[in-house]
């Protein structure tokens, strides 16, 4: 299986909502999974791709794009966060949202950013009402530096733990703790239209993209950029922004309409049947 279909837990969470006996321990996906949003092809640029194999993708829409870049056997699946919202659906008494959780633009392993922290933070600051958390990728969290201008602007920092690489170091909690974070928030804003903000949306949350978008460095421009971001989504860009059009929004690119039934998606995947042996 290819190391980053377990990225984030995505291959251990659609094993709980296929109920697997041992959802720790997935069987193999048999195909690629889209391991986050992107205006691609659902796969990172440069992905090792192996002829033939199927690949799983969030929504209709990205399954459209990945069919014009000449890829085939594209399966639109849903993405793993929108299955946990239906493994997990917001409880009626929950305690009422406030303030703001900001996800800065972010590096990793290959590509680092450049841009002026602080100057977004005054943004953020002067934009923002009530307690402010910053979540920081593992890149930039591990960076002292960094996490002290934040810490030093008087903000709540958090890091929701490291993706995994490689077949190691896996958070299989990842996004169970990301959707603890945003249901206890307002809003959800990023300076990048990225998956977190389209996460918050479809749960519900006030979401919004401002600031500077900073600079990825070697950024793959194949696609368009930060430009067509702004182009293809105006509807999530600015302070505020309609509730009801950035939840739709969400829904289409998540693919919240497209789940499978458990059975389904045992079978699109390539795991057996609930009455059959994981081996």
């Amino acid at each position: 299986m290819h190391h980053a279909n377990y990225h984030y837990g995505h291959a251990h969470l659609l094993a709980r909502y296929c109920d697997l006996p041992d959802p720790l321990h997935p069987p193999r996906l048999q195909g690629y999974l889209q391991h986050g949003w992107n205006m691609g092809d659902g796969l990172a640029p440069g992905t090792p791709f192996v002829d033939g194999s199927k690949i799983f993708v969030w929504s209709e829409e990205t399954r459209r794009r990945s069919w014009s870049q000449g890829r085939r056997d594209v399966i639109v699946v849903g993405a793993p966060f929108a299955y946990l919202l239906e493994m997990e659906p917001e409880p009626a008494d929950a305690p009422e949202p406030e303030g703001t959780i900001f996800y800065p633009f972010h590096g990793w392993e290959g590509q680092q950013i450049s841009g002026d922290h602080q100057k977004l933070i005054d943004e953020v600051k002067k934009v923002e009402t009530g307690p402010v958390t910053a979540c920081l990728y593992w890149n930039e969290y591990r960076m002292k530096s960094v996490r002290k201008i934040y810490e030093n602007a008087g903000f709540r920092v958090i890091c929701h733990g490291y993706r995994g690489f490689w077949w190691r170091d896996h958070n299989r909690e990842f996004l169970v703790g990301q959707l603890k974070e945003l249901r206890r928030h307002r809003r959800v804003v990023s300076n990048r239209l990225c998956s977190a903000v389209w996460y918050g949306a479809l749960a519900g949350r006030e979401a919004a993209v401002y600031g500077d978008p900073m600079v990825l460095d070697n950024a793959d421009p194949t696609f368009g950029g930060e430009p067509r971001l702004r182009r293809q989504w105006p509807e999530l860009y600015g302070h505020q922004t309609d509730n009801a059009v950035t939840h739709a929004l969400a829904r289409q690119q998540l693919g919240a309409d497209e789940l499978a039934h458990p059975d389904e998606l045992r079978a699109i995947l390539g795991w057996p049947a609930s009455t059959e042996r994981v081996k």
